[in-house]
């Protein structure tokens, strides 16, 4: 037990004095764990809840929060019916590229019992070519907007998109009824979810972009204007 202690508070000493490009990132404070996400956008504001059963995303996201890191940074890839995705420090206006962040990953905390609903807060990541044990990029993330499912869409995404691997009943129902996106399910990192705002990711989700081929990069920008974390209110 002892054993378990200390690897546990080693584990928490790292990942709350984590350097990020010889920069600090501030220190995880104990009620953040008890606290709530806010992002403010150029098109509204929303609320994420970071879930526990996923600790090195939850505890990675706070310190970028409280780093104050995604201010100012667009949402450079929005697909209608899909997701919108965020965390690309190269999209800050007037960024210097001699001080960007050097990107790193943080270990797959797959969990079974998550699946890609609307509103679901999840990590992107490399493909499976390059990455095959699905390491989550640390910053970039994504919101899924998603859109409903009929059963015979259903069928066809266990078929064709997770190789024969069966949806529970209970998520079915949720991508019949609120939708997401079942075909990312046990292959991306789930670590949060929506509590507030799902008008502003409709809304951030349907602006014009470049399209499919040439980047889904938002015709004009969406930014994240300030990041913190507050109190619940449930």
């Amino acid at each position: 037990m002892k054993n378990i202690i200390l690897v546990f508070i080693i584990l928490f000493s790292i990942i709350s004095h984590n350097q990020v490009n010889g920069q600090s990132t501030k220190k995880i404070k104990k009620a953040d764990f008890k606290r709530d996400v806010l992002l403010k956008t150029d098109l509204g504001n929303m609320v994420l809840r970071l879930s526990d059963s996923t600790p090195i995303h939850r505890n990675n996201f706070i310190q970028l929060i409280r780093s104050k890191y995604y201010e100012g940074i667009n949402f450079h890839r929005v697909i209608a019916g899909f997701m919108i995705q965020a965390g690309n420090e190269s999209t800050k206006k007037n960024a210097d590229t001699s001080k960007f962040l050097k990107e790193y990953t943080l270990p797959a905390e797959i969990n079974n019992t998550f699946f890609h609903k609307k509103g679901v807060l999840a990590a992107a990541r490399m493909g499976d070519d390059v990455n095959p044990t699905k390491a989550s990029s640390g910053v970039q993330f994504y919101i899924v907007q998603g859109s409903v499912y009929n059963n015979i869409r259903l069928d066809s995404v266990q078929t064709h998109r997770l190789k024969g691997r069966q949806l529970p009943e209970a998520h079915r129902t949720v991508y019949k009824t609120v939708g997401g996106a079942p075909h990312l399910d046990q292959n991306y990192t789930i670590f949060g979810e929506l509590i507030e705002g799902y008008d502003v990711l409709d809304l951030i989700a349907n602006v014009k972009t470049t399209g499919m081929g040439k980047g889904d990069r938002p015709l004009k920008d969406v930014k994240i204007t300030d990041t913190k974390m507050i109190k619940r209110r449930g």
